[in-house]
């Protein structure tokens, strides 16, 4: 079967739910102006956040912050005509502007001050009579906005996600073949999981589950600023592959422009976790800024490493590159071993426990250069993804 890797995506900007075509931004703000409202007034407003504030800067502020994270808002210009909405708005955004002199009655959780510079001092009286959990003063702290008004947007799932890192102990060791196997099983067991591609050299892990056609956002299509995206634009944006009953989200890097950032990819991580999904990322064995911060937030560490001598000696390099996350790190050998060396055998060579051994099976090599990826059940590659997923739970 002939297979091309040449994709073309169109690009169109929409703003408001933080998708721009097939680029996700995570604080798209620019454009949320005048003709162009970032904000309607909603069907259900308890179900919106309350604004308190008059036209100007703060509320401009307020619009475009909310734009980023596809928020709509309920708009009052005083504190009188808030009354209606007071008690039941999952979180208040008082202007400083009409920031009362007097105590508000009745009090309530979630208001937030916003002031347009530095606040003057008779300003923390002001935020103690309203209430007010928080000041933030713009531009200095306005990501305490953002995060407010994507909490209300997408709120945090009961279950948290989990984050698993997939790297060789030395080239071709299969790691991103244990990725794209374990994102499979944690969607075959009932869960949402998202594969994210960390080497921009290794060619595109959209190719291991035969999408590289498939429309969707690649690395190069995203980018997030104020360190904050909500998942529901990820889900929007990002081409969903893999067999009909494992469907798995999947963050690509492309054929040419640049990898992920470390900024952007811990946004992206950080929306997974939050989302209860499980986030798993295929990482290059010299991991650089970009894989330091898959490294930090990391659950689980999988460290991929062939049964052979020289692959041991490998992984041990490649461990002393992974920081504090050695603690967090277990190793899956994959055989066959051509001397006879055990998993034990390498584990111990390597350093670090043992989480499985993982026979060869030709067929899956098959598969993914036919790009009909499709771990059998019960097969020597997800008998190793569920083991993994095992792990990152115990954990």
């Amino acid at each position: 079967m002939e297979r091309t890797v040449d994709r073309r995506a169109e690009q169109g900007l929409v703003v408001g739910n933080g998708v721009t075509g097939n680029a996700v931004t995570g604080n798209a703000v620019a454009g949320a102006q005048g003709d162009q409202p970032a904000t309607r007034a909603a069907a259900d407003p308890g179900r919106r956040p309350l604004v308190v504030a008059r036209d100007g800067r703060v509320l401009d502020e307020i619009r475009r912050h909310a734009a980023a994270v596809d928020c709509d808002l309920v708009l009052v210009p005083d504190l009188d005509e808030a009354e209606p909405y007071w008690r039941d708005a999952p979180l208040v955004l008082v202007d400083e502007e009409v920031a009362p002199s007097a105590q508000v009655r009745p009090r309530r959780s979630d208001v937030v001050l916003v002031c347009g510079g530095k606040p003057p001092q008779s300003m923390w009286r002001r935020a103690f009579l309203l209430g007010a959990r928080e000041v933030v003063t713009l531009p200095d702290t306005d990501g305490v906005l953002l995060t407010s008004l994507a909490d209300v947007v997408e709120e945090p799932s009961a279950d948290r996600g989990r984050v698993v890192a997939v790297l060789g102990g030395r080239g071709g060791a299969g790691a991103s073949v244990l990725a794209a196997a374990v994102s499979v099983c944690a969607a075959r067991s009932g869960g949402r999981s998202v594969l994210i591609d960390c080497d921009p050299l290794g060619g595109g892990i959209d190719l291991v589950l035969g999408a590289e056609l498939q429309d969707g956002a690649r690395w190069p299509d995203v980018r997030v600023q104020g360190g904050r995206v909500a998942m529901s634009a990820l889900d929007d944006a990002l081409p969903v592959t893999g067999p009909s009953d494992g469907p798995v989200s999947l963050l690509s890097c492309d054929r040419d422009g640049p990898g992920p950032a470390p900024d952007t990819i811990e946004a992206v991580l950080r929306a997974g976790v939050r989302a209860g999904r499980t986030v798993v990322c295929d990482l290059p064995r010299e991991p650089g800024p970009c894989g330091q911060s898959v490294l930090t937030i990391a659950d689980l560490v999988v460290i991929v490493v062939p049964a052979e001598l020289r692959a041991c000696a490998a992984a041990s390099r490649v461990l002393e590159r992974i920081g504090d996350a050695h603690s967090r790190t277990r190793v899956l050998v994959r055989g066959p071993s051509p001397d006879g060396l055990s998993a034990r055998d390498v584990a111990g060579g390597v350093g670090v426990p043992l989480l499985g051994w993982l026979p060869a099976d030709r067929r899956v090599a098959k598969t993914v250069e036919r790009g009909s990826f499709n771990p059998r059940r019960r097969g020597p590659l997800d008998t190793a993804a569920r083991a993994v997923l095992r792990q990152v739970v115990a954990t």
